[in-house]
């Protein structure tokens, strides 16, 4: 996930970093912050892997067309109320409306669906999301 996002933004579809977003919630040091943020981006791949897992078990079956779907809403979800509500909330560096350019260096907002960082990024972010759900999926029902 972490390299499709990275890869994207390398190719000049989006200038979101997740790595780098994430880490800047730790330190200003940018090589820190993008390893700090590289590893965050990391634990969240698994968490969320073992919460697919559960949600799998729940349902009585996994598979990689239903996985994609999944990472469909995870990546709406992640879009919206996400990258909108929580994390500004919480990210010290993150402007938000009422912030002034003036009060202290600040990241971007993201926006709805992440649209700030270009106007390709909900797109690779949906792909970027269902590909990881699938593989999850595909390995979550031993590969069948």
């Amino acid at each position: 996930m972490t390299t499709a996002l990275t890869g994207a933004s390398e190719l000049g579809l989006t200038r979101m970093d997740i790595p780098f977003l994430l880490g800047t919630t730790l330190s200003t040091r940018r090589a820190r912050a993008k390893l700090l943020g590289y590893a965050m981006h990391f634990v969240f791949g698994l968490l969320f892997a073992m919460v697919y897992w559960v949600i799998f078990r729940a349902m009585g079956h996994a598979g990689w067309i239903a996985s994609a779907v999944l990472g469909l809403l995870h990546a709406l979800v992640a879009g919206t109320a996400l990258v909108n509500i929580l994390l500004p909330a919480v990210h010290p560096h993150m402007g938000t409306p009422h912030s002034a350019a003036n009060e202290a260096p600040l990241l971007e907002p993201p926006g709805f669906m992440l649209l700030n960082y270009g106007r390709a990024t909900p797109i690779v972010t949906v792909l970027a999301h269902m590909a990881y759900g699938a593989i999850v999926g595909y390995f979550t029902a031993g590969g069948s």
